[in-house]
């Protein structure tokens, strides 16, 4: 049975850090694109991150670029996602996911989410 688990949310203040990691079993993602998307109370689904699994790309939204960093292990079996000078507008369930090979909103795999909520 394929299962993608995330872990490393939880409540912080606007400012701080914290680095969710997705760790997979059952399967083997040595191809796989990894992505992270994030959907906030009352909003869509959002893609917010992505490493490619065709060259290692890395692809990020304009809502987090340059505050978060998305990393995978050598087996591309677990991913992170480094969450820098968190705002309380990043306040959402993070999910991870695998789709083959390219970065897309096709997904193959999801994690069940983790919460995230940036608040004084």
């Amino acid at each position: 049975q394929v299962q993608l688990v995330e872990s490393g949310g939880g409540l912080v203040q606007p400012g701080a850090s914290l680095r969710p990691s997705c760790a997979a079993s059952g399967v083997t993602l040595g191809s796989y694109a990894r992505s992270w998307f994030r959907q906030a109370p009352g909003k869509k689904r959002e893609a917010i991150s992505c490493i490619s699994g065709a060259d290692g790309s890395l692809y990020y939204a304009d809502s987090v670029k340059g505050r978060f960093t998305i990393s995978r292990d050598s087996h591309n079996n677990t991913v992170y996602l480094q969450m820098n000078s968190l705002k309380p507008e990043d306040t959402a369930v993070y999910y991870c996911s695998a789709s083959y090979f390219y970065c897309s909103d096709t997904v193959d795999y999801w994690g069940q989410g983790t919460q995230v909520t940036v608040s004084s």
